[in-house]
């Protein structure tokens, strides 16, 4: 595997953005926020945070982000989203807002705030594959499941425990990522390690 260090981005419209950040500099990755487009355009990769989807969506249209972001997911940058981050990394979304819109990139469909309210968050284990043969500790707030995928996308992860236990909770297509849960919120940076190595390879084949 490279030694590169990439340049990952962490949107930081709204959210858990300093977490994500510490997480990506534990996996060797220099982490910088992103509000605007030309600071989009110098980074390699991105993480779109947890946080709330309707709200970092308005918010990117606000900050004339929205349409940058989709063309540089549309023309190859890897990117990664946890919780409201996989909503707006979705093609589709049921549940959402009136109007809401997304990043999009994954084939998947998404059911915003299906686990429940934030009353109902907890935690439970979810074999993530390539990631090791433990299961990851998984924080679950106000999240999201996969109700669908295409025929491209790959299922990583499903709820071992908890409320719909079986449910698609991570997934993978391509140089795109996202989980259903806020791995920036334990001490393991399994999955963050996983994106910085995805990053490293895409690095590679520019």
């Amino acid at each position: 595997m490279t030694t590169a260090v990439p340049t990952i981005g962490v949107l930081a419209l709204q959210g858990d953005v300093r977490e994500h950040a510490r997480a990506l500099e534990g996996a060797g990755a220099r982490a910088v926020p992103v509000r605007r487009p030309e600071e989009l355009e110098r980074v390699d990769a991105l993480v779109v945070p947890g946080g709330e989807s309707t709200t970092m969506w308005r918010l990117a249209r606000t900050f004339e982000l929205l349409e940058p972001l989709r063309k540089r997911i549309e023309a190859g940058m890897p990117a990664y989203g946890s919780c409201a981050g996989m909503i707006m990394l979705a093609d589709r979304v049921l549940d959402g807002v009136e109007g809401q819109e997304t990043i999009g990139g994954i084939d998947m469909t998404v059911r915003r705030n299906a686990f429940g309210r934030q009353v109902d968050s907890f935690e439970t284990s979810v074999p993530l594959e390539g990631m090791g043969d433990a299961p990851f500790h998984a924080v679950f707030i106000r999240a999201p499941w996969v109700e669908s995928v295409g025929d491209g996308v790959q299922v990583i992860g499903r709820a071992e425990g908890g409320p719909n236990i079986g449910r698609i909770v991570a997934v993978r297509q391509g140089r795109l990522m996202a989980t259903a849960f806020h791995p920036e919120l334990t001490g393991d940076h399994r999955v963050h390690h996983y994106f910085a190595d995805l990053v490293r390879r895409a690095m590679e084949e520019e």
